[in-house]
């Protein structure tokens, strides 16, 4: 564990045990309400996420049209076969 062995373990823990000693319970109470605060943020990042994925994206949502009505796409509009247009090759200066 981390190169550390069972003398500097100890060492560390009687060193701990004499810094923390009276408030030991305190600082594991502390530490017991982070974590649990810490799983309950990323329960409802994991929530967000979930109910965004499931959710259709606003692209499909605006570009989907009624089934009774006809795609304009596919219906171009008729051409006048009188309608004579110009081109700017045809006018003189």
């Amino acid at each position: 564990m981390f190169g550390l062995g069972t003398p500097e373990i100890l060492a560390l823990l009687v060193l701990g045990l004499l810094l923390f000693g009276r408030r030991l319970p305190e600082v594991g109470r502390n530490l017991g309400k982070g974590i649990v605060e810490f799983k309950r943020g990323l329960k409802s990042v994991e929530d967000e996420v979930d109910q965004e994925a499931s959710r259709p994206s606003t692209y499909q949502q605006t570009t989907a049209l009624p089934k009774n009505e006809p795609k304009a796409a596919l219906n171009p509009p008729m051409r006048d076969p009188n309608d004579q247009r110009v081109s700017r090759a045809d006018v003189v200066e």
